[in-house]
Formats: structure tokens, sequence, C-alpha cells
């Protein structure tokens, strides 16, 4: 829970700078006239009418028609000019647009204000919608990919033959002690009514259900809950945040000030911290494994690095061991890095 408020908390934060340093780098340069002001582009003020900004508009269009003008240098500086003209006339002659560049000009500090004006505007749809259904089909992709990856994980563990048989004993085990023989008898002669293909197919929907009913899968293949979609987390952002506030504050109250013994939840947290792993990445880990953390003292910071050290040492003498790693070595002792050679 912690882990998941401090990174939504850190994505919200870096969101608001990125839009704060592309702010201040003056973005909105690319909107409506730029740097330039479409009343004075015009030679009108913000209390000419309609009538008076069309009759300047033609005015200056004839003047600066890149037909009207000769040589390439006076073309291309007429051609700008002509550009400009015509921008600044599609700002100020819709009404909409021109309240809108109006708004800009007497607050030029409403960046977030500016953004989203224009492109409701453009896109002819409001971004609030365009939020909306995106969130919405990620949480759609999100919950379908969960389940996905749930679906493949019982998949995986009715084709293990140690499940498998687990899974048919359980079924022997409750058929056997569901009724009497008349009812098991009832049973059979309905299962022989089907084919051997309808028969394997409802024989693999009771193991199935055996499996999800006992077996606890975690991790990234755990059975998906609606609190996971992103629609949910950002539903209850506050309520996160608040128990993200309330956690820091008990943590540095009982263990920084009062210097009170971690309990369990708070020693694996440690071991998860200094392992730099995700809550799902941790619950995947064996709970034997996990026993055997928490026997070594692994939160405590000293104990933890000498148990990285160790692990250290033997995944490098597992590797020096290991056949191919020999071979490889000497293959770079003897050629060396980026040498191509031709030897058999």
């Amino acid at each position: 829970m912690t882990t998941t408020a401090a990174r939504m908390t850190g994505w919200l934060f870096l969101l608001l700078g990125f839009c704060a340093a592309t702010s201040h780098g003056h973005y909105l340069d690319q909107f409506y006239c730029g740097q330039d002001n479409c009343y004075e582009l015009l030679g009108v003020t913000r209390e000419s009418t309609k009538q008076e900004i069309a009759k300047s508009y033609r005015q200056l269009a004839r003047k600066y028609h890149p037909d009207l003008h000769h040589g390439a240098e006076q073309k291309q500086a007429a051609e700008e000019s002509f550009k400009q003209i015509a921008t600044a006339y599609e700002v100020l002659k819709d009404e909409e647009s021109r309240t809108d560049y109006n708004y800009m000009l007497d607050n030029p500090q409403a960046y977030y204000a500016h953004f989203y004006r224009y492109y409701r505007r453009k896109a002819k749809i409001d971004v609030r919608l365009v939020i909306v259904v995106t969130i919405s089909i990620i949480s759609a992709i999100q919950y379908v990919t969960r389940w996905q990856r749930y679906d493949t994980a019982i998949k995986y563990f009715m084709s293990l033959p140690k499940y498998r048989n687990k899974a048919l004993e359980m079924i022997n085990q409750s058929g056997s002690g569901a009724g009497g023989g008349g009812g098991v008898g009832g049973k059979r002669d309905a299962r022989t009514k089907l084919s051997k293909a309808e028969q394997r197919r409802e024989h693999d929907e009771q193991i199935r259900k055996v499996i999800e009913n006992n077996m606890d899968i975690q991790g990234a293949y755990a059975k998906p809950e609606i609190r996971d979609i992103l629609w949910v987390q950002l539903f209850l952002l506050p309520y996160t945040l608040g128990r993200y506030v309330c956690w820091t504050a008990r943590w540095f109250w009982k263990f920084t000030l009062l210097k009170q013994p971690y309990g369990r939840e708070e020693q694996l947290y440690l071991i998860r911290r200094y392992m730099r792993l995700t809550a799902v990445q941790f619950d995947a880990i064996e709970s034997d494994t996990v026993e055997q953390f928490l026997r070594q003292q692994l939160w405590i910071r000293a104990n933890f690095d000498h148990w990285k050290v160790e692990q250290e040492n033997e995944k490098k003498k597992q590797m020096a061991d290991n056949p191919r790693y020999k071979a490889y070595r000497r293959y770079m002792k003897n050629h060396g890095p980026g040498r191509l050679t031709f030897e058999e």
C-alpha cells in the first residue's frame, strides 16, 4: 500500500513539474498568433466589431497577397505577412475563439487554462471526455490483461502432475462422501451419455475449479481484483494518500522518535525495500524463503549487506563451476571482446 501511494504521488508531482516547465518554456507561442498580437497584426483594437475586423483583413490581404509581388525575396516576405494576417483573422472572426484569446491576454499566467481552452475548441470535443475515455480504455485493458495472466497461471498448474493429482484426489474424496451409491451411480450413468470430449472437458473444469478454490497465487499472476483497476485507484487516491501520510507519520513517531522494535510487517517492509522489490515481486517469493529472511534478521542493514555479499559470492562460485561460463572465460581470455575469428 505504501509503495503504491508513494509511486502515485511521485508520478503526480513529476507530471505537474513537467507541465510547469513546459509552461514557463512559452508553449503558448505555438497558439493563436504566437508572440505577435492578433489585433495589432490586423490594425484593429479589442473594441472593434466583426465588420471592422473583416474590412481590415480584406484590405491587408489584398496588400500582402503573394501574387501581387515580384521578386523572390519580396514574394516570400509578402507570403509570411499574408499567413500571419490570415491566422489573426481566423482567431478574431470567431466569437468563441476571440473570447479565449482575450482571456489569454488578460490572464497570461493561467497556462493550463489556455491549453485546455485552445485544444477543446480545436478538437471540437471536451478534453475531459477524452481523459475519461482514455482512463476507461486503460482500465479495461488492465482488467482483461490481469485475467489473462491469471488464466495462464491456472492452466499452468493444471498441467503439472503434482497439482493435477492432488485435485483429482480432492474430487474423489468429495464425490465418495457426497452421498450413497445411488447418487454416484446416477452420476456415472449421466456421464456415460456424454462423449469422450465432453467428459474430458467436464473433468478439466472440475480440476480447474478445485485449483482455483485452493491455490493461493501471488504476484503478477494473482487473481485480479476490482480495486487494482486504474479508475478505482484514481477514485481512492485521496484515501490512499491519506493512509500513506498517516503511515509515514506513525513510522517516524514509533521507530524514529520512540525507538520501538519493529513488528513483523515493518521487518518485511524493510527487507523488501533493501532488496528494491515491489510488493508484487516480494509477495511472489516462497513463504519458506521469507521466513528464512526473518530468521537471518535481514531488516537490519548490516545483516542485509553481509547477506547480499554472500549471495553475490555464491552466484560467482556457481558461474565459475558452470562449464559454459568456463568456456566463455577461456574464449574472452584468448580472443578478447569484439574480435572476429574463423577458428574451428
